[in-house]
């Protein structure tokens, strides 16, 4: 064959360029649509809310294009909607500015949007609270109003029950703005806030893994508050540094890895005026964990759980507001670790407080249960069966408690039971994810729902079902639904699965296999809604079949099911995935599972680095984007719930780590990762790299600029991204 000449070659490039340039147009606009709509969200009502009469829903809401969140209302049953504020009427031109700790609050969140990202309303529905640039903002509904709020910096304001003042957290200290006063003043309640000590605040593993954001809470009757003092003295300091900027100081965060120090810390009491704090009791040497605090009616007592340190044992604590001393309700143990229902705050209490509402796994499945104010058990008021995914309501007048699950851990529906007990009734059918938002009545909810078929939406019903109104929505609708098949396997176990395949498929040709996968505790992948598997569509229509299966290690299946990874994070979870992975070849004989790569984040790039380098007589090549590699350098709640302590449990350590068998990567691997992401930090993949350049193994890595969230709301940086992600399959999987 002749040898191309130096102006052929050329000529045959910038054909090349200019037809590959023109190929990624379509791409470009894909994730730019994905990125500046937010998966075709934005536009759609933010965290509504019903007021008090169940008459208005409150909302916050953007453009279809535009993350900036603005207030809404809707006067049911036909509106109209009207805009009650907005932040370029307090802030004009001026950009939005975020203290370090409000950011990381929003990335422990996983908050991208902007100007008023929550709100708060007073009880009697009248007033709103708002935070802009730190600064706090009431607006009368009545007649909008505004009214700025001394000081700045706020963290979590939130309105007294009684509506007359607003707590809120700066400088480490709790405050308290009593709106009546005049002149307006923040009053701090606590002192001697340092570095390391605050106060009204939670702390990292609260807010990231605990899923409580909170760090105090008002008494019913609005005259005392309960907060949270934060000692963190003794938590390894980490530094993240912007690497654009090597002229800026690094930010620092308290961070305790498995086996390190945690914060210390404590609960007390004070009145709403101020004064002395009285501290409440209990064996914090032996429980160091707080996770759930309730004080919501006045005729329920102050509630707070507890946990030890191995998460194998729990207590809810009843205690007296008067003298700090606390009382066992219940106590809950489990060999393996216990979760924290984070769908719901318990205990809830029944009006007259003589009984109460919890949840718990003890009887091998997450249950719905009736309480005595003693806490004895009464009876279950969900079955074994029922796959209970939250919480919506309590109705006591009506003798009925609405929640969220179904018998389909893919779907999400509403569900009332009875609180005599006896069987349930499904509110909602259709299939996919449903949630609902109740008046404080119980007679009015607000149905969001995103369903398989690609529609979605929100509207107000009665608790019979009868639609009272539809909340307007901007959004863009998508495109095109993807072309996925929800499937199960064959086998046992079986696994749930979901497969996406090219808009031009061909059953008579073999595909290349991408699996994208999570495979780790508290997240499933395989969901009956449309909106997660917009990129998995776009992968496809590039010659791929894209497959996701969920197994054990993951939730919704029961205790024992998740349990199964106890002491050992990947070896199960490996071995369930390609056994997935073939029942799924069996099944359909286009998938090529002589060329298959995995990616995933987070946990899905520590699967797919595992799996890339232990199995390459399964995986042809693989892309783990911010990876845990050593589970010492992740944080104490999550990693020391599956693996134990890394002074005591060493091997679940060694057998759990990447670099336990870096030495042994056959197949090509591609890392990527955030260099200032505070979540996993970019640690962790530069240690993977250095055990690899170590072992004269080759690697490719791409690091970004960015947290853990990386790249998610910039459409180029996101195409970018995506594009080096299939050229790296395309070299491997279609060569």
């Amino acid at each position: 064959m002749p040898r191309l000449t130096a102006p052929i070659l050329v000529a045959l490039t910038l054909v090349f360029t200019t037809a590959l340039s023109a190929a990624e147009e379509p791409s470009l606009k894909f994730f730019r649509d994905l990125a500046e709509t937010r998966n075709y969200t934005l536009g759609r009502p933010v965290a509504p809310k019903l007021t008090p009469d169940g008459h208005t829903v409150i909302y916050l809401r953007g453009g279809p294009r535009d993350p900036v969140l603005r207030l809404y209302e809707f006067p049911l049953p036909a509106g109209p909607e009207r805009e009650l504020l907005t932040p370029a009427q307090l802030l004009g031109s001026a950009d939005e500015k975020l203290t370090a700790e409000e950011k990381a609050r929003r990335e422990r969140a996983r908050v991208s949007t902007r100007g008023f990202t929550k709100f708060d309303l007073s009880k009697d529905g009248a007033r709103l609270l708002v935070t802009l640039s730190g600064q706090l903002y009431v607006v009368n509904r009545a007649d909008l109003k505004v009214t700025a709020l001394p000081g700045k910096n706020w963290i979590d304001p939130r309105f007294s029950p009684d509506g007359t003042a607003i707590a809120a957290v700066s400088a480490g200290e709790l405050h308290v703005i009593e709106l009546n006063a005049s002149p307006l003043a923040a009053r701090a309640l606590t002192s001697g806030a340092t570095a390391t000590l605050t106060h009204g605040s939670a702390e990292f593993v609260a807010q990231e893994e605990m899923t409580r954001p909170e760090g105090y809470w008002w008494s019913p009757d609005s005259q005392s508050l309960v907060y949270q003092e934060t000692d963190e003295s003794a938590v390894e300091i980490r530094h993240i540094a912007d690497p654009l900027h090597p002229e800026a100081a690094p930010t620092k965060f308290a961070y305790p890895h498995a086996g390190s120090a945690n914060a210390t810390v404590r609960l007390g009491i004070i009145a709403r005026p101020g004064g002395a704090t009285r501290w409440l009791s209990w064996d914090a040497a032996r429980f160091p964990y707080f996770t759930r605090v309730v004080w919501r009616d006045t005729d329920a007592p102050l509630c707070f759980s507890v946990m030890d340190r191995a998460q194998q044992t729990s207590l809810l604590l009843r205690a007296d507001p008067a003298t700090g001393a606390t009382t066992e309700l219940i106590r809950e143990t489990d060999s393996a670790w216990l979760n924290l229902d984070d769908k719901a705050v318990l205990p809830r209490w029944l009006p007259g407080g003589r009984e109460f509402l919890w949840t718990s796994e003890a009887r091998g499945s997450w249950q719905v249960a009736l309480h005595a104010a003693d806490g004895t058990f009464l009876r279950a008021l969900t079955p074994p069966d029922f796959i209970y995914k939250g919480l919506a309501k309590l109705d006591a007048a009506h003798g009925a408690v609405f929640v969220h699950g179904g018998t389909d851990p893919r779907e999400n529906h509403l569900w009332r039971f009875p609180l005599t007990g006896g069987p349930g009734t499904a509110l909602t059918t259709a299939s996919g994810l449903h949630t609902a938002i109740f008046a404080d009545n119980a007679a009015t909810f607000i149905h969001s729902f995103d369903l398989l078929d690609g529609t979605s939406g929100q509207e107000v019903l009665t608790a019979t079902g009868a639609r009272l109104a539809v909340l307007p929505s901007h959004a863009e609708p998508l495109p095109a639904a993807p072309r996925v098949e929800l499937t199960r396997t064959s086998g046992d176990p079986s696994f749930y699965a979901a497969i996406v395949r090219p808009r031009d498929f061909n059953p008579a040709k073999k595909y290349p296999v991408i699996l994208f996968v999570y495979a780790g505790p508290h997240t499933t992948v395989v969901t009956a809604s449309a909106r997660p598997y917009l990129t998995d569509q776009w992968m496809a229509d590039q010659g791929y079949i894209v497959a996701r299966l969920d197994a054990r290690g993951t939730p919704y299946r029961g205790r024992a099911w998740q349990r199964a990874v106890r002491g050992n994070l990947i070896d199960i979870a490996l071995e369930d995935q390609i056994a997935g992975l073939r029942a799924l070849g069996a099944k359909y004989p286009e998938l090529d599972l002589n060329r298959v790569g995995v990616t995933g984040w987070s946990f899905g790039g520590y699967f797919s680095a595992m799996a890339t380098i232990r199995r390459p007589d399964v995986f042809a090549c693989g892309i783990a984007g911010a990876p845990v590699v050593t589970w010492e350098n992740y944080d104490t709640f999550y990693t020391e719930r599956y693996l134990g302590l890394p002074q005591t449990d060493p091997a679940a350590y060694k057998v759990s780590s990447v670099l336990t068998y870096a030495s042994e990567l056959k197949r090509p691997l591609l890392l990527i990762h955030g260099l200032t992401d505070d979540n996993v930090y970019a640690q962790h993949t530069l240690q993977l790299c250095d055990a690899l350049f170590m072992a004269g193994k080759p690697y490719e890595f791409m690091p970004m600029l960015g947290t853990h969230m990386a790249g998610s709301s910039d459409p180029r940086v996101k195409l970018n991204q995506q594009q080096r992600v299939m050229e790296f399959f395309a070299r491997h999987l279609r060569p």
